[in-house]
């Protein structure tokens, strides 16, 4: 049926002995036509009126749609609609995000008994939930009258669910209410009985046992509900009561779990399953206020209203990954947090510190930086090469780690997250000041970091190409790979580009990291390593034990260089497959590749434009890795602690304030307290 029809077509076309799919047809353009563009809720409401005057003229339309309607019952249960809409069927995330791609890319049909999908086809505009809002109560009257039919007696095969309360009838709407609230209820209990949730609930709410009696409490609502004949008799008061309290009990037993999991790790299935949980209560709570309100037209339209929206969030990808990964995200930003603290250096001595350790890791990415040349000079294919490059790097980074020596594109997206937790409490007295402290210590952090890998991988790396000098007479690279290294780094061509993304995969190797220890924690593997059995009868006792303390400690760093390594090795090998041409640049290695051109060509190379170039391009690949990474990070961190209303003009003007009184401070530990207006009296811890 077309859209352009208008309202006597509508009525004219109107069969109630039409086949399912038509009638369904049928309702799905009536709601296209009242909704029109879909931009103005006055002329919605307009259009309303308009249908119902059409109906008070025309008796025999009016006759067809109560027929219409009264088919309409009979055929599609309303009560999964107010039970189950907007629910996943599925416990798992995965599963539910597998559905909902489902929902988006395949189409719905008409032809169906089930009331959500009928709801999903019908009402498929979030403009719906604002025109039916604002119906005031004379329209939402006159569509109550107009759809009224007969009261469903007690008897009535269709109530079998209700008590045995013979001598009441309740109204087909009622019936339907009473039964959702019967599903949903029965829903809760069954998760809260969940074994993923019940064995990491807090003592107290076992011992409540809350979820036990829930089932009794709705009956015995239910039982008051049709035997009081008034509206708000004790009965039903006490009956409310007792079940909005059991209610409660149980939202506050699922809601212990959330404890467990920020101490013991964070799974997405769980937090999908408690917020099914506490969606599930909430629309308990709306179907008991449509099912005692004092004007239930009224309260059937915000409850409707209220379902449209939800079938709009059900459909929405992002709602489902930003709801159910919050926590995760939240946790990979504190872990990384905790680890960032230890990539900040405050004083002189932690500063000197920062320098020894980057350049021991400049030191180790000399000898990654010759094994990167051995492997191209191999001639192996796209992958392989890649895959050989991948396990350099990673082997090299891990290296580091267990040295514990540092690479200085490894710092931002740990210490990141440590500069957003102090942003919590910005409104606090000297709040701002102390947050920027930590923004020139997490600056000349990083200076000391770059600064030390750089100091130490060139130098070592034309040592050892002197070195294949004197054994082999040869440098370590020939003279076409050397004008090819200084083609590849120059600021001239796409090495701003490939140092943004790999600024990207540094960012995306914490996020790994954290992922991995949360994973680590949440399956309690390091409890696992050093009790169980098989374990301790393999390694004994002690030593189970060690390595048991030995990952949890460095499970993360071990994530995140194994991966990063991959990454660098393999995506260019995988971009090259279909023709992207993307490579990687990692500031320290490429300042060893251009220390091993610079080596094969000698002193003359310091007169070649080329060579400075590359240079440049070198401080730009630093700048580009630190900055994108550490922002990609930021942000996160932001997001995760639930930042908002941060007055950034105020931190930006006191950053500027900082550079224009001491620059320095940006680069180089201070030996006294740093005069920055206004005095800070907590600026003398860090001095």
């Amino acid at each position: 049926m077309a859209a352009t029809l208008d309202l006597a077509e509508l009525l004219d076309a109107l069969d109630p002995q039409a086949d399912l799919a038509h009638r369904h047809l049928w309702l799905i353009d009536l709601l296209r036509w009242i909704r029109g563009s879909g931009d103005s809720v006055p002329l919605a409401l307009a259009r309303v009126t308009l249908l119902l005057d059409a109906l008070q003229q025309r008796p025999d339309a009016r006759a067809k749609l109560q027929a219409w309607w009264q088919v309409l019952r009979s055929t599609v249960d309303a009560t999964a609609l107010l039970a189950d809409y907007g629910f996943s069927t599925r416990s798992a995330f995965a599963s539910e995000l597998a559905e909902r791609l489902r929902l988006k890319w395949l189409p719905g049909t008409p032809e169906t008994t089930d009331a959500s999908a009928l709801f999903a086809l019908v009402l498929c505009d979030a403009f719906d939930a604002q025109w039916i809002s604002a119906l005031d109560d004379a329209t939402l009257t006159q569509l109550s009258e107009l759809l009224q039919t007969s009261r469903l007696a007690l008897n009535d095969g269709n109530c079998a669910w209700v008590p045995q309360v013979r001598q009441s009838s309740v109204s087909p709407w009622q019936a339907t209410l009473l039964e959702a609230l019967t599903f949903c209820t029965s829903q809760i209990r069954a998760t809260g009985f969940s074994p993923e949730l019940r064995l990491r609930m807090s003592v107290p709410a076992l011992e409540t046992a809350p979820f036990h009696v829930l089932d009794a409490d709705v009956m015995a609502l239910q039982a008051a509900f049709l035997a009081s004949p008034q509206e708000h008799g004790p009965e039903r008061q006490a009956a409310l009561q007792q079940y909005l309290s059991r209610l409660e009990a149980c939202r506050h037993a699922a809601a212990s779990v959330y404890t467990h999991l920020d101490a013991n790790g964070i799974s997405v299935n769980l937090v999908f399953q408690l917020r099914q949980l506490r969606e599930r209560v909430l629309r308990v709570r709306a179907l008991l206020d449509c099912l005692l309100a004092a004007n239930p037209p009224a309260s059937t339209a915000r409850l409707l209203a209220h379902l449209v929206l939800v079938g709009q969030a059900r459909r929405s990808l992002r709602a489902l990954i930003a709801s159910n990964s919050s926590m995760l995200a939240a946790k990979v930003a504190e872990r990384s947090s905790e680890t960032g603290e230890h990539y900040i250096t405050r004083t002189r001595a932690e500063y000197g510190a920062m320098l020894r350790d980057a350049a021991g890791g400049g030191a180790v990415m000399s000898l990654t930086t010759l094994l990167k040349f051995l492997v191209l000079s191999l001639g192996l294919s796209a992958f392989w090469s890649g895959f050989y490059a991948s396990l350099n790097y990673a082997l090299s980074f891990v290296l580091i780690q267990l040295l514990h020596w540092t690479v200085a594109t490894k710092q931002p997206a740990m210490t990141a997250p440590a500069m957003a937790a102090k942003l919590k409490d910005l409104d606090a007295p000297g709040a701002v000041d102390s947050f920027v402290d930590e923004v020139t210590h997490l600056v000349r952090s990083q200076v000391a970091a770059v600064a030390g890998n750089l100091a130490l991988v060139a130098p070592c790396v034309v040592l050892i190409s002197a070195a294949f000098w004197f054994a082999w007479g040869k440098p370590m690279i020939d003279v076409k790979e050397a004008e090819h290294v200084l083609h590849s780094l120059t600021l001239l061509g796409p090495s701003a580009l490939f140092a943004m993304l790999t600024g990207g995969l540094l960012f995306a190797s914490s996020i790994i990291a954290g992922w991995v220890e949360n994973w680590f924690v949440l399956h309690r593997l390091d409890s696992a390593l050093r009790y169980n059995p098989k374990i301790t009868d393999a390694l004994g006792v002690e030593r189970a034990g060690r390595w048991a303390q030995f990952m949890r400690d460095n499970i993360s760093g071990l994530a995140a260089n194994v991966s990063l390594g991959l990454m660098l090795g393999l995506i260019p090998a995988f971009a090259a497959f279909f023709g992207l041409g993307l490579e990687v640049r990692h500031v320290t290695l490429s300042t060893g590749q251009l220390a091993a051109a610079a080596a094969t060509l000698g002193l003359a190379v310091l007169a070649q434009a080329a060579f400075w170039w590359c240079v440049v391009g070198i401080v730009v690949t630093a700048v580009l890795n630190v900055g994108v990474s550490f922002y990609f990070a930021f942000r996160l961190a932001l997001r995760a602690h639930n930042i908002g209303g941060i007055d950034r003009s105020r931190i930006r003007t006191a950053i500027r304030a900082r550079w224009r009184h001491a620059p320095l401070s940006f680069f180089l530990p201070a030996k006294e307290i740093i005069p920055t207006p206004p005095a800070d009296d907590k600026e003398a811890s860090h001095g």
